[in-house]
């Protein structure tokens, strides 16, 4: 690479970080099949593509955009209406189950309490505990 085109391309791209992704976005579009926009002169990819940013005859903010794009795990969704009555769907779907378990636990709280009232009552429990005076204790 030329020392000449970098420097060119830092005065269109001053971080040089956003330099080489950029750069290696073009690359990647150049490996492609993407059109020339500059002479290739037997260079490299690589190459090209810093010496379009140099010469702006690229538009960075575009070049910009599809990096963000490749980069993107999850892409906008065509619909956002289609999207909503999905989310509604799935809501009234969980409100439903929702009331369906209440109306379960209601129940199964009812037989319980009716086989309570049922049992007999419990006897109270004898007491096994009995006093001990201070005297027994020092003893022990």
């Amino acid at each position: 690479m030329a020392r000449v085109t970098v420097e060119d391309c830092v005065e269109r791209i001053p971080n040089r970080f956003e330099l080489v992704m950029m750069a290696a976005q073009r690359s990647r579009e150049l490996s492609v099949g993407g059109e020339l926009t500059v002479d290739r002169d037997n260079d490299k990819n690589p190459v090209v593509a810093l010496r379009e940013i140099a010469d702006e005859t690229i538009s960075v903010p575009e070049l910009e955009e599809e990096l963000i794009l490749g980069l993107q795990r999850h892409g906008d969704t065509d619909d956002p209406e289609e999207e909503a009555e999905e989310l509604l769907a799935m809501e009234e779907e969980l409100a439903a189950s929702a009331e369906a378990e209440l109306a379960a636990l209601a129940a199964g709280a009812d037989a319980a309490a009716d086989a309570a009232a049922a049992a007999p009552a419990p006897a109270p429990a004898e007491e096994k505990f009995e006093d001990v005076s201070a005297e027994d204790l020092k003893e022990d």
